[in-house]
């Protein structure tokens, strides 16, 4: 009986076969395109042309209401020269940025520490203590942290009981912006888990083997578990640098436009205004690009000083 050829059997070279390939991978590339369009469709409708629509708007004059007008670099050069309270929302914004950044994650650090050193109902606690994360950035709490530090809140009612004057935590500028910055840092529980997720990848024999040697519970947490935690540092850096500077629902819903004097004017909520109180829409793309670049900057920064201090253990064993 003579040998049934099939596709497989034929010589490459054959002109049928690359024909039959051809169309084949055609039609898995067609198949895979229309599965990711869902995606596609939406990553260019609701990503793509937006930023472009705002990158165009940051060089016009835009209200929403009319025609935007070409104005080039003037939106930009007002914002650096003319605009007195852009220059206050950046220097509020900085000083909450890195204020609160390092209040927060060295307090997740801290729980994380002592969270790994659990041995019963340890997932209970890590829920409990995930909590903040997940609502903290809701109006809700928002309205619950308003009350809790309003002249007659629940904390001014404690100092009161133990004879300590009240303060005005919501109307002195210079407690106000540490109101934010308590919120911010009460939200650790993101934080948290990623560190404590880099502790249980550290081997015991490394904190072992320095117990041997004579290191302390101080001396093994500084040669042994921040120099392992540093890629896990690095991650928690970068992601709470940018929610830090892209704060915004607290402040609005806690002090609404920057009071008391701009004290917690953070720069979200000064280019919210700008787009949809003062409906200068120009204006506020040039804010967010301004914001982009600020994000940028850091963060290659950052990425860029880690090879000093971010020690990763494949390194060592080359």
């Amino acid at each position: 009986m003579a040998k049934q050829l099939t596709s497989e059997a034929l010589p490459v070279d054959l002109p049928g076969v690359k024909r039959t390939r051809k169309k084949t991978k055609d039609t898995d590339n067609l198949t895979g395109y229309l599965f990711i369009m869902p995606f596609l469709v939406g990553f260019i409708a609701l990503t793509v042309f937006p930023v472009a629509m705002s990158l165009y708007l940051s060089f016009t004059d835009y209200d929403m209401l009319g025609q935007a007008s070409w104005i080039g670099m003037e939106n930009y050069q007002r914002m650096l020269t003319d605009d007195n309270k852009f220059l206050q929302s950046v220097k509020v914004t900085f000083f909450y940025v890195f204020t609160a950044v390092p209040f927060r994650l060295i307090f997740a650090l801290a729980v994380a520490l002592l969270l790994a050193k659990v041995m019963v109902m340890k997932g209970l606690y890590r829920t409990l203590l995930y909590l903040p994360s997940v609502i903290g950035g809701s109006v809700a709490i928002s309205v619950m942290w308003r009350q809790l530090f309003g002249n007659e809140g629940a904390l001014n009612s404690i100092l009161a009981q133990l004879g300590i004057p009240t303060v005005s935590w919501l109307g002195d500028p210079a407690y106000a912006i540490w109101t934010l910055i308590l919120l911010y840092g009460w939200q650790f529980g993101s934080s948290m888990l990623i560190f404590l997720a880099g502790l249980k990848n550290i081997p015991a024999s490394y904190y072992e083997a320095a117990q041997v040697d004579g290191a302390n519970a101080w001396h093994r947490f500084i040669k042994v578990t921040i120099p392992l935690l540093t890629p896990i540092i690095l991650f928690n850096v970068i992601m709470q640098l940018i929610q830090g500077f892209m704060a915004f629902t607290p402040s609005y819903i806690i002090f609404e436009d920057g009071r008391p004097l701009n004290s917690t004017l953070l720069y979200v909520l000064y280019m919210f205004q700008r787009a949809f109180t003062f409906f200068d829409m120009g204006y506020a793309s040039a804010m967010a690009w301004m914001l982009l670049l600020v994000i940028g900057i850091f963060t290659a920064l950052i990425f860029k000083s880690s090879s000093y201090w971010v020690h990763y253990e494949s390194e060592g064993d080359k």
